[in-house]
C-alpha cells in the first residue's frame, strides 16, 4: 500500500552523499573503510548525514510558512482515514498527512539524539529518514499488545512533516479508510479520559473505540523533536 508522494526519496539521496549505496555495505563494498567499520552504520561519515539530515528539518522549521486550509466544500461525506495501531489503542489520522505505508525497517540510533521520541534513522530506498516514536509523543502504552497480534504485521507509516518526511513504526495498519464527516465532527473526548494528547476525539466505529489524531498538533510535536 503506497502513496503517491515519492519524489522525496531521489531528492533526499542527491542532497544527500549515498555512499553507502555506491561504495558501502549496499553498493559494491569498495570503500576502504568497510575494513576499519565492517559496516557503514558505524563510519563517521553515515552519522555526519544523518545529522545533517536533522539539520535539515530545523531549518525548514525556522523558515515555516504558514498556509491556512479550507475545506473544499461544507457537503463533504466522507474523509480519508488511515486507522492504525499502537499496543492495544487504535488510531486514526487523515490521509492527507500520509506519503506511503512501508514494511518495516531497521531504525539506527544516534548518538547525543535530541529527544527522547526521536528513535533514530531509517534508510527507505537509500534516503536517510528521521524515525520517530508515536508511542512516545502519545504517552501511550504499547507494551500491552491484543490477543490477535500475532497474526498481524508491523509497518511503518511514512509521514509527511514540514522539514521532510518521517517515519512512524506501528504495530499494525488496518488501512486506509473512507469515514463518514458527520461522525468525525461528532468526536469527542470522553471525560474520563485524561491521557488525550494531541486527539481531537473518540469514535465508535467497527466495534473500536478510535482515538482521532489532531493532525495540527501532532505535526508540530513532531517538528519540535526534530529541531
Amino acid at each position: 500500500m503506497t502513496g503517491v508522494h515519492s519524489d522525496w526519496v531521489s531528492s533526499d539521496a542527491q542532497a544527500i552523499d549515498d555512499c553507502w549505496n555506491r561504495i558501502g555495505i549496499h553498493g559494491d563494498r569498495s570503500c576502504p573503510l568497510l575494513v576499519e567499520h565492517i559496516h557503514c552504520r558505524n563510519c563517521s561519515v553515515y552519522s555526519a548525514a544523518a545529522t545533517r539530515l536533522l539539520d535539515r528539518y530545523a531549518l525548514a522549521q525556522e523558515q515555516r510558512v504558514s498556509v491556512q486550509s479550507e475545506e473544499l466544500a461544507n457537503d463533504v461525506k466522507t474523509r480519508s482515514i488511515v486507522v492504525f495501531r499502537l499496543g492495544e489503542e487504535w488510531l486514526g489520522l487523515p490521509t492527507r498527512c500520509l506519503v506511503e505505508v512501508s514494511p518495516l525497517q531497521a531504525i539506527h540510533s544516534l548518538p547525543h539524539q535530541r529527544s527522547r521520541a526521536l528513535l533514530g534513522v531509517a534508510n527507505v530506498r537509500g534516503a536517510l529518514v528521521a524515525c520517530l516514536s508515536f508511542v512516545e509523543l502519545l504517552g501511550l502504552d504499547a507494551s500491552v499488545a491484543p490477543a490477535s497480534a500475532a497474526r498481524v504485521i508491523a509497518r511503518m507509516l511514512i509521514v509527511s512533516a514540514e522539514g521532510g518526511p518521517v517515519v512512524v513504526p506501528v504495530d499494525e495498519v488496518d488501512g486506509i479508510h473512507a469515514i463518514e464527516a458527520r461522525l468525525l465532527d461528532a468526536a469527542s473526548i470522553p471525560a474520563q479520559n485524561t491521557n488525550a494528547r494531541f486527539t481531537r476525539g473518540v469514535v465508535q466505529w467497527k466495534n473500536r473505540s478510535l482515538r482521532l489524531l489532531d493532525e495540527e498538533q501532532l505535526l508540530s510535536a513532531v517538528n519540535r523533536s526534530l529541531t
